[in-house]
């Protein structure tokens, strides 16, 4: 009786929670013009539990469906009538409703916990009809092709491969190259959007800090091709380091979310680098002369060759590095790990944290995304030298040298 009472208090909480929303969004309306607020809503998600109640005690499931069907054709009849008074086409309310209704069943008579969870994200979407209509306005197609894309990557793709190494060496998992194929993408993502919704024309800072969500090498190249075109070569500089900054943090959270044991360790040796890097960045940015237009063109993340590309790096890397692991030895895979982060950095990271605990220990992963960092670090100031004035990259090229060093100090002293 008493879990009874307890879980027809959850299913009357869901009503209750979706009412307050719906009914303070109608709150000026006048008293008796709306078909449900704050108490119908309460009295849905109770009458939903009450029916499953009956229906489990009697064993028959026809009592919810009865009940459900009985409380469908009313709730519609007044929202009929409420929408023909006011010259409303929306159908939201009489969803949310059946919804309610729905839930306060689940809560009774199945899992109160994901019934209860069901009821805070229904309330949530709810309240946030005017930011996804808002959002909805400012998408364009491609984003929208992306974020299908996307659902299509990580809803039909990814259970469909093997979890499960299919090369002699251990180092192919199928599944594991796509599930790092799709989170590399979506964080690159999360860069295109801070770009999209912040403007690409506030100056220096945000464009190098949310392009180096994308890419800090190519925030590196960009910006030396403008001091290259007589742009002020301070202050680019300066963004250029603080996306070198945001381009170690983004490892950092990528080894916190994969492989947290080692994220101790390498925040010891990561933090004295990024402090210098940000250091010597804020310096030349607060005596350079930032231009407000300058800006970094984000490509977008989820066109299919560059993810089939990166794929297929990171598949080839991956085995190469368990090869190398398991014939040459340690050594073999930190040269790997140096080779593919010339190239690109998430590659190389990528590769080592999926052979941890594999045939790789965990002192050698963690060199082996060092080893990454600096090569990678390395290889965008040859890149910055290439494309822009000693100006520039001179500038670069001591931050990433204090950096290193640093770096290597603080590795030298935890070792």
């Amino acid at each position: 009786m008493e879990e009874l009472v307890s879980r027809l208090g959850i299913a009357l909480a869901i009503g209750l929670l979706v009412g307050l929303e719906r009914g303070w969004r109608e709150r000026d309306a006048p008293a008796g013009s709306r078909t449900a607020g704050i108490r119908t809503f309460g009295i849905v998600g109770l009458l939903g539990g009450v029916f499953a109640a009956l229906s489990k005690e009697y064993e028959q499931g026809i009592i919810f469906a009865a009940g459900f069907i009985g409380f469908a054709f009313s709730f519609c009849w007044f929202k009929v009538r409420e929408a023909t008074h006011d010259g409303d086409y929306s159908v939201t309310g009489v969803v949310a409703g059946f919804c309610v209704f729905a839930l306060g069943g689940l809560a009774v008579s199945g899992d109160y916990r994901a019934a209860g969870a069901g009821g805070a994200v229904l309330a949530a979407i709810l309240s946030s009809r005017d930011v996804l209509h808002s959002l909805l306005q400012r998408l364009s197609w491609v984003e929208l092709r992306s974020a299908l894309l996307l659902a299509v990557m990580t809803a039909v793709i990814l259970p469909l491969l093997p979890d499960r190494p299919i090369d002699p060496w251990g180092g192919f998992n199928p599944r594991a190259v796509w599930f790092f194929t799709v989170l590399s993408a979506v964080i690159s993502y999360c860069g295109y959007i801070a770009i999209r919704l912040l403007g690409t024309t506030k100056g220096l800072i945000v464009s190098g800090l949310a392009g180096a969500l994308v890419s800090s090498t190519a925030v590196t190249v960009s910006f030396g091709q403008k001091a290259a075109s007589g742009e002020e070569p301070s202050s680019l500089a300066g963004a250029a380091m603080l996306a070198a900054t945001v381009s170690l943090l983004r490892v950092f959270v990528l080894v916190l979310v994969l492989a947290p044991s080692l994220a101790g360790g390498l925040i010891a040796t990561i933090a004295p680098a990024a402090c210098v890097f940000a250091l010597f960045g804020a310096i030349l940015l607060a005596r350079g002369d930032l231009r407000e237009n300058s800006h970094v063109a984000a490509h977008n993340p989820f066109e299919l060759m560059p993810l089939l590309v990166f794929a297929g790096m990171f598949a080839i890397t991956m085995t190469l590095s368990a090869v190398l692991a398991n014939r040459v030895g340690n050594a073999g895979f930190l040269i790997v790990s140096a080779v593919s982060a010339l190239f690109d950095v998430d590659v190389s990271v990528l590769s080592s944290l999926r052979l941890l605990g594999h045939s790789v220990g965990a002192e050698i992963v963690t060199s082996g995304v060092l080893v990454a960092l600096v090569s990678n670090a390395f290889g965008r100031l040859v890149l910055a030298a290439i494309a822009s004035p000693v100006a520039y990259w001179g500038r670069l090229a001591l931050a990433t040298v204090l950096a290193v060093s640093a770096g290597a100090a603080a590795y030298a002293l935890i070792s």
